[in-house]
């Protein structure tokens, strides 16, 4: 009897298990968004609702940013108001040039909530993205 072709086919089942395993792996609990040239790095984040999710916003661009996110109400305050800089709530939080912030979000319903760059100007360039909570 040959050892090939059980030889062969162990190793395809320990290939199958090792892709399955790759694509089991859930929403992320923590995700690193970098800035650079006025644009966000990740246009969607996927993170597990109800969940705290620990964002680390790095801006590599000479100039402030701020990261927005919340649902369509949240940005439409932020399009008409002044504040000049956000450092009270976790989903609000400007990210000074060249220098990095930490935040930490639980979103607490499924769903899909926008993250912007209100500065002047930033939002009509396309700095946008998506934060994508999935149910637990």
């Amino acid at each position: 009897m040959s050892r090939r072709p059980v030889t062969a086919a162990l190793l395809m089942a320990g290939l199958t298990a090792a892709v399955l395993a790759g694509c089991s792996e859930g929403p992320a609990t923590s995700a690193t968004i970098a800035i650079h040239f006025s644009r966000f790095g990740a246009d969607i984040v996927t993170v597990p609702a109800g969940v705290p999710v620990t964002f680390t916003l790095r801006n590599d661009d000479p100039i402030e940013h701020e990261w927005i996110v919340g649902p369509p109400e949240a940005h439409e305050r932020h399009r008409l108001g002044t504040e000049p800089s956000h450092d009270q709530l976790p989903t609000e939080v400007s990210v000074p040039a060249l220098s990095s912030r930490k935040t930490t979000v639980t979103f607490a319903e499924p769903g899909e909530y926008a993250f912007i760059c209100h500065l002047a100007g930033h939002e009509a360039y396309g700095m946008r993205g998506t934060v994508r909570a999935l149910p637990g």
